[in-house]
């Protein structure tokens, strides 16, 4: 693992795979509120998924990729339309995340410098970490979307851990190893919710694993996302730019913020 080579090769096996094949992976978890002075609170379940391909280039891969997930009744489970609004008390449109692309580089030397995935191993576990830490100028600037965007900034935190077996990435004939993962991103309030400026924001902590193909997704979600965006169902076939946010996605339904008509 200290070979930065061997390092990004193993890595590609555990979040995806070296064959051509799509990879699946599906995440399950809860998304809540944190105020200042308040005690978390549940608002919704949370589930989705990853589907993308590999692409070998002149010093390492390309990942393409695009993700859907969906709030979800916290007790019940079932993909919300619309959302009653606890701390507003409105009644709100849910705009679930359909981001296409979510591509990556995975360059032995990208432009972040020379590739080193942190990794931790204790016996036959074998443990990635990746904290993405994001500061950058917000789609949604105050002064245009002041109910829907709380700052010119977005700042969040996305923090990834991917688990396999030593096992598994001594074995030459997987070009794909079994994989669990957990993911947390602290953000600040959806766009849709429309909290504008109100301190706090939301914590996401989801659980998941990769799977053997679309096919063995939830039923549900597959009869989700052949009703409103069958695409999903396969990986981008081109490399395209930049990647699709929560925060554009909203931007480009609702270009004058909510009360706007969606485009055509």
């Amino acid at each position: 693992m200290a070979d930065p080579a061997g390092n990004l090769k193993a890595f590609v096996r555990t979040r995806a795979s070296l064959g051509p094949e799509d990879t699946v992976v599906w995440w399950t978890g809860n998304v809540h509120a944190q105020v200042p002075g308040e005690n978390f609170r549940q608002l919704f379940r949370f589930e989705g998924f990853s589907i993308g391909r590999i692409e070998e280039v002149d010093g390492g891969y390309r990942f393409l990729a695009r993700e859907a997930a969906f709030y979800q009744d916290p007790r019940t489970g079932e993909i919300l339309s619309t959302w009653a609004n606890p701390v507003t008390g409105a009644e709100d449109e849910v705009l679930h995340i359909w981001n296409d692309p979510v591509n990556m580089e995975l360059l032995l030397d990208g432009p972040r410098g020379p590739w080193r995935a942190p990794v931790t191993e204790v016996g036959d576990e074998v443990m990635w970490a990746q904290d993405i830490l994001l500061a950058y100028p917000s789609p949604l600037p105050v002064a245009d979307f002041p109910d829907n965007s709380a700052d010119d900034m977005y700042r969040a935190a996305e923090l990834f851990q991917f688990f396999c077996r030593r096992s598994d990435l001594d074995r030459a004939d997987l070009a794909s190893v079994p994989c669990r993962f957990s993911w947390a991103r602290l953000s600040p309030w959806l766009p849709w919710m429309r909290m504008g400026g109100r301190p706090g924001g939301l914590v996401f902590h989801c659980h998941g694993t990769k799977l053997g193909g679309y096919d063995e997704l939830p039923e549900h979600l597959r009869k989700y996302v052949a009703e409103h965006n069958p695409s999903y169902a396969h990986a981008p076939e081109e490399w395209s730019a930049p990647n699709e946010t929560s925060w554009t996605y909203f931007r480009k339904r609702y270009p004058g913020g909510i009360g706007q008509e969606p485009p055509v």
